[in-house]
């Protein structure tokens, strides 16, 4: 097991990644780079180029050694320094170790149904995670993983007996260099063995034109959910709010209407799905 992974952040409030109020943690590290990611300063960790300390406006970030250290009592969340970094990385990371976030948790867990592990791409600290709940479960907590589904199933059967449910992007089923900078093809392969395993809470894909075909993708992934009446399927309408400034150039002939998103929602119902969400 890892005796520290990287993290990002901690939402110890969130009640959008999974049921219920849940503490979650963004893990730093991903196996891809899609084009709409909207968490990109946490596909790939700090390589101490030191770029980011002279415009961080309240000295929050500081050279030790050659390293940037990163004060985050000082901190005013400007997000300057994300913005300045040109490696998909972040100087607001910190170290944990499986102790301190069961300490840090256990501060929560008289308001929260359960812990959600996201990123980056959490599969990737597989040991470190499987511990942690080892050790959240013993807190009555339920544990989920929020995945792109891009794992070797075979390196985290641990982790997958562990979780209690996960929650799994399936970014498209064509075109995922292209969309994804990827040349994995076993996302789907492992959605069914989630879901033969009653793992799987419930699936999202993020609907962009251009860089996918949406129908087939839809189609897809609505003809395995069919024969699995519980597991909610989410489309999430692709935006540009918050993204780089070269994500928005990519994506600005990209984004489809509300209108194209409803009626592939009813395509999705009429195949057989019967829980489907919006996020217009």
């Amino acid at each position: 097991m890892e005796n520290k992974a990287v993290i990002n952040k901690i939402i110890p409030f969130s009640n959008v990644d999974g049921p219920g109020n849940r503490v979650a943690i963004f893990f730093q590290g991903c196996n891809i780079n899609c084009v709409y990611c909207h968490n990109h300063e946490t596909i790939k960790k700090c390589i101490h180029c030191l770029a980011c300390i002279p415009g961080c406006p309240t000295g929050a970030i500081k050279e030790v050694d050659g390293k940037v250290v990163f004060d985050e009592k000082l901190c005013s969340e400007c997000d300057q320094c994300i913005k300045t970094c040109q490696y998909s990385s972040s100087p607001r990371t910190k170290e944990y170790s499986v102790e301190e976030l069961v300490e840090y948790i256990d501060g929560f867990k008289v308001f929260v149904r359960g812990i959600t592990v996201s990123g980056g791409e959490p599969t990737l600290h597989a040991d470190f995670i499987t511990e942690l709940f080892k050790r959240v479960k013993t807190l009555g907590l339920t544990r989920f993983v929020d995945t792109n589904g891009f794992f070797e199933k075979e390196l985290i059967t641990a982790l997958i007996e562990e979780t209690d449910k996960f929650m799994v992007d399936i970014k498209a089923v064509d075109q995922l260099e292209k969309l994804c900078g990827t040349t994995m093809k076993h996302n789907l392969e492992n959605l069914k063995y989630l879901l033969e395993k009653d793992k799987v809470y419930e699936v999202r894909t993020v609907v962009t034109k251009d860089y996918m075909d949406v129908e087939n993708t839809l189609h897809t992934v609505a003809s395995i959910l069919k024969a699995y009446p519980e597991v909610i399927y989410k489309l999430i309408r692709v935006h540009a709010t918050g993204l780089r400034v070269e994500q928005k150039e990519k994506l600005q002939n990209s984004i489809p209407s509300e209108e194209y998103v409803r009626q592939m929602a009813e395509q999705v119902k009429e195949i057989g799905v019967q829980k489907v969400e919006m996020i217009l």
